[in-house]
């Protein structure tokens, strides 16, 4: 068993570096503002907590799957779902907001959530609990991604 503090402050460093940088990648400005968005959006300051209970969860379901891990075979297991998963995470806010395409976020929040469903399933025989955590952050990337493809169908196209 791997434990101690080193687990609990890479994963909360880490955590907390992914929720800055996807907040500086979503800028809510006009551009946002104007876009034409489905009646079950929910309000503009329900996502920063949202992600943070989330982000939150997953550091706490790593931290976990981590010191669960039988060998260092499974610890790279645990370091692969959760560094994929950091990619596609941070990839969908810049689409999304920067480059103000809804279109190309749509496409590649399905790789997101695939990437979270295989943390969910990859996490599973290493510790179960953690897989559980991580339930929330798929649940929500599931309802985000209806309201990114309502978005997209209301103000399509987006090219420039």
């Amino acid at each position: 068993m791997a434990g101690g503090w080193t687990p609990i402050l890479w994963a909360g460093g880490i955590a907390l570096a992914l929720g800055i940088i996807g907040g500086l990648t979503t800028p809510i400005g006009p551009w946002y503002r104007n876009l034409r968005k489905p009646p079950f959006q929910p309000p503009d300051w329900a996502f920063g907590p949202a992600w943070t209970l989330i982000l939150a969860c997953a550091a706490a379901g790593a931290v976990i799957a981590w010191n669960s891990a039988t060998d260092a075979a499974e610890r790279g297991d645990v370091l692969l779902l959760f560094g994929v998963n950091a990619v596609f995470f941070l990839l969908w806010s810049p689409l999304f907001f920067v480059a103000r395409r809804p279109d190309w976020a749509l496409v590649e929040v399905v790789f997101l959530w695939a990437s979270i469903a295989a943390l969910v399933i990859g996490l599973w025989p290493i510790a179960p609990v953690a897989s559980l955590l991580v339930l929330p952050y798929l649940l929500w990337v599931s309802f985000a991604t209806l309201l990114n493809r309502a978005i997209v169908v209301r103000n399509a196209p987006f090219a420039r």
